[in-house]
């Protein structure tokens, strides 16, 4: 998904000549941290809630002592470009752009953070595993593999490198709850699982047991 598929229209944009007051007011209204400021037309920066507190609020923001923060992201980047600016910056709002530096809207920190979810899979029913290899060993076929021979697919993966320890973690999602029988094979091919989330055959076994039980005691 495209920066420009996110964007909202609906949050103001501040001109450098508008009072403090003003931003803090819109701020309010619209639950931000964060506005876009214009320039002749054209994206300026973005203002933040603390450098206004610290100001007058008679004072127009060209006037601010912190200059504006020149944070952005085109319309044709990817929307987890998106992610890492808003995360870095620590951003409520994000400002778009087309070549010409024209403000196209914003994308919301909350929006990004939903989009997101979706993006990882979250929606679908499913249960987690986490594996660390090494990456002479990663091996996406055979993750793959040994999932499949406990009739079951792999909906997501994810992978980052640690820092200290130069292990690469994989995080898949794999289309089924019960992940006994998937932990189980992982171990059995020496992968290192970390931690998992789903269901136990066990605790499977053991509902339907109390479940059999609850139905004979109501007959």
């Amino acid at each position: 998904m495209l920066a420009s598929q996110l964007v909202n229209n609906s949050f103001p944009a501040l001109n450098l000549f508008d009072k403090v007051s003003l931003a803090l007011q819109f701020m309010e209204d619209y639950d931000v941290l964060h506005l876009p400021v214009l320039s002749e037309d054209k994206f300026a920066g973005i203002v933040n809630k603390d450098d206004l507190l610290d100001a007058e609020e008679d004072a127009v923001l060209a006037a601010l002592e912190n200059p504006l923060q020149k944070i952005s992201i085109k319309q044709d980047q990817h929307f987890l470009v998106a992610v890492k600016l808003t995360g870095d910056n620590e951003l409520s709002i994000l400002p778009v752009v087309n070549e010409q530096q024209e403000l196209l809207g914003v994308i919301p920190a909350r929006n990004l953070l939903a989009q997101l979810s979706y993006f990882v899979g979250n929606e679908e029913r499913g249960g987690i595993i986490v594996l660390e290899t090494d990456k002479r060993h990663f091996s996406f076929g055979e993750i793959s593999r040994l999932v499949e021979t406990n009739d079951a697919y792999i909906t997501q993966l994810n992978t980052y490198t640690e820092s200290d320890t130069g292990l690469v973690i994989v995080t898949i999602k794999i289309s089924k709850i019960e992940v006994s029988d998937i932990v189980a094979t992982f171990q059995r091919y020496e992968y290192i699982v970390r931690y998992y989330f789903g269901e136990e055959q066990y605790a499977n076994e053991l509902r339907e047991n109390y479940n059999h039980l609850m139905a004979y005691l109501n007959m």
